[in-house]
């Protein structure tokens, strides 16, 4: 469904269900963050997109801090917004799959986000609540380019030089981990984020 402005999407939000919504940050009578805010309000669980042809780093990190799911920005092919909004509709179907289940298999790993351990073959390995986090977040994700903000605002829920810095560290430290399974790679792109591949059988 298609809306004019803010005030009228507000209403069809509030009468109707969506799977997601895909927000212009420049909207007549009320704005795309407005918006959002309310949105969060009615029901935090609906997924959401900002498009904005404003480029400041300031609204990008407003667009995240509300919750949304991705930030992009104008001039995109309209391929490349199918793809965003497929992913994460991909994504929380997973994650509902995998509500009131604990344990997830990772390659030749059995990750266990309730007992925060990581287990392959005899060795088990004792995580931080902090790399169980950046685990299920990246596995959630996995086989698709991710945004450093996007995961520094996911998981660390801020995104500035020392939690930058601290992600580094911890991407390192999953390398380790999952290095005995030659099938599960975290790969870096400079300047843009990492993938976290994970090879099928």
């Amino acid at each position: 469904m298609w809306a004019e402005n803010g005030e009228i999407a507000l209403d069809y939000f509030k009468n109707q269900t969506f799977d997601i919504c895909i927000l212009d940050v420049m909207m007549p009578k009320m704005d795309g963050f407005s918006l959002a805010e309310k949105i969060v309000k009615i029901n935090p669980e609906t997924p959401f997109i900002f498009l904005t042809a404003r480029k400041l780093k300031e609204d990008k990190i407003i667009g995240l801090k509300l919750g949304a799911d991705d930030y992009i920005i104008k001039p995109f092919e309209a391929e490349e917004l199918i793809l965003r909004i497929q992913n994460i509709l991909k994504r929380i179907e997973q994650k509902r799959s995998l509500e009131g289940n604990n344990i997830i298999e990772i390659g030749s790993y059995i990750f266990d986000n309730e007992r925060l351990t990581l287990n392959n073959k005899n060795h088990v390995q004792q995580l931080t609540e902090m790399e169980a986090s950046l685990i299920e977040y990246l596995y959630l994700n996995h086989n698709q380019l991710l945004k450093r903000d996007q995961i520094l605002m996911s998981v660390w829920k801020k995104d500035d030089y020392f939690s930058g810095r601290s992600m580094d560290v911890f991407i390192s430290r999953l390398r380790k981990y999952f290095n005995s399974d030659p099938k599960i790679k975290i790969e870096s792109v400079r300047n843009i984020g990492l993938e976290f591949k994970i090879e099928k059988p």
